[in-house]
């Protein structure tokens, strides 16, 4: 059964770690690194854009992690998640985006959004992780050796 209160946390869990991320990491601290990389073309972003696509992404991850990660400790569930969502945004984002935008040099856009993406996943996957963890109370009392 699906937990309507974790999918709200992990939804906006996600947005809260993830936009600030994204907005200072794509706008502040490497905004001329994207600029000469010719991803960024706006002069002026649209911001709620990205963050409605973050938001969407959020409720995406937390209504799938009880189900890919089902029974899994809080590590392996938060790696799990980190690899298996993360290879896919990687593929759908990075390695898509340089077959078809003139990205140059290659081996700078791969290295900077595969750098971000790692980080990005890497919390996304340690939050939901976190929300999605068995209560202490339920692990005690599933285990018989501690009744």
């Amino acid at each position: 059964m699906l937990d309507f209160k974790k999918i709200v946390l992990g939804t906006f869990g996600y947005a809260a770690v993830t936009f600030p991320l994204a907005y200072v990491w794509h706008l502040v601290a490497f905004k001329t690194t994207y600029e000469k990389l010719g991803y960024i073309s706006r002069e002026e972003p649209i911001i709620v854009f990205g963050f409605f696509a973050i938001l969407l992404q959020g409720a995406l991850l937390a209504l799938i992690y009880p189900f890919l990660c089902r029974g899994m400790s809080i590590i392996k569930g938060a790696v799990t998640m980190a690899l298996v969502m993360g290879i896919y945004h990687w593929t759908m984002h990075v390695l898509a985006a340089a077959a078809k935008q003139q990205l140059e040099p290659l081996s700078l856009w791969f290295g900077v959004e595969t750098a971000y993406l790692a980080i990005q996943f890497t919390l996304a996957g340690l939050l939901l992780a976190l929300i999605y963890r068995k209560p202490q109370q339920e692990n005690i009392k599933s285990d018989p050796a501690l009744s």
